[in-house]
């Protein structure tokens, strides 16, 4: 599994891959879909939605896509082209890091 998970240059090459990986994943990839979080726990099979919330934890892409809509439109009066935590470099970089 861990080959066809992850390329000879990939930093997942030396982690465990286990068909719980999968699993995770494809239930990660359904919420950022927008399928339902009830048909989810239903594909789990799991008997509690509580243990299927595990799976709904923010995303780097979902934090990302929410920063986004946070910013103003270019040109937009009173605002400059670049939102001011845009212009912070030590946050910037600490964001890259993520």
């Amino acid at each position: 599994m861990r080959r066809h998970a992850a390329g000879l240059d990939d930093p997942l090459r030396d982690r465990r891959i286990s068909p719980h990986t999968f699993r995770h994943t494809t239930a990660v990839h359904l919420l950022e879909a927008g399928v339902d979080v009830n048909a989810i726990r239903e594909w789990l099979g799991h008997i509690d939605l509580a243990t299927t919330y595990r799976y709904t934890e923010i995303t780097t892409k979902a934090k990302l896509a929410a920063m986004r809509a946070c910013e103003p439109l270019s040109g937009s009066e009173g605002f400059s082209s670049l939102p001011i935590w845009r212009t912070d470099e030590e946050l910037m970089r600490w964001l890259s890091s993520l």
